[in-house]
Formats: structure tokens, sequence, C-alpha cells
């Protein structure tokens, strides 16, 4: 995936080989928020302003701005992976939340890396 983080907001870009320059936009929130560059360091820096204009607005009119991630969200298994996930995390000492959310950071943090 293609990434940038800044204040704890998600810009997720592709390059745009007809515009020769990369597109972005931040995700995580209902606000539409675009950014644009021809370069890495351009795009970066045009992520950082838009979250930058995007909380300073906010401000501007009084509305708080969305955080991106609430830290909660609900994910439906089947009830074998659920009886498994469970039974792992006995095994482990952890509870199930404790358990899922390890795993569900290790594999994040492994799909960003690849």
């Amino acid at each position: 995936m293609n990434a940038f983080q800044y204040k704890g907001y998600l810009g997720k870009f592709e390059f745009e080989s007809g515009d020769d320059a990369f597109h972005g936009e931040i995700s995580g929130i209902r606000d539409v928020i675009h950014f644009t560059g021809r370069s890495v360091d351009e795009l970066r820096q045009a992520f950082q302003e838009a979250v930058d204009d995007y909380l300073a607005t906010c401000a501007e009119i009084g509305k708080p701005p969305e955080k991106p991630y609430s830290g909660r969200f609900m994910v439906r298994v089947s009830p074998e992976i659920h009886r498994l996930a469970e039974s792992a995390a006995k095994v482990t000492g952890k509870s199930l939340n404790a358990f899922a959310a390890e795993t569900l950071e290790r594999a994040a943090r492994e799909a960003i890396q690849a």
C-alpha cells in the first residue's frame, strides 16, 4: 500500500501515468480531501498541508475534525474461526480482544512492510 501518516491521518496515493503525477486522498474520514504531487517529496508535503488545512478549516468554522479511526470495529467470522481464536487467546493467557488486537496489528504491520 502506498500511504503516508501525519497527525494520526492516513493518506493513500497512486501514480497516474496519464497525469504524470501522484494523486492521493485522506482515508478513514467522511470528508473528501485530495492531494497531488509530481514527486514523492512533493506529494508528502501536499498531504501534510492538506491535513493542516483540514484541521485549520475545522477550527475556523467551529466543527470538530473527524478522527480517522475510533479504535472500535466489528468483525464477522465463522463460528469455527471464533472458536479457534477464543481457544488461542486462552492458551496465550489473553482476552479474545487482546489476542485479536495483537494478531491484527502484527498482520497489518507485515502487510504494510510488504
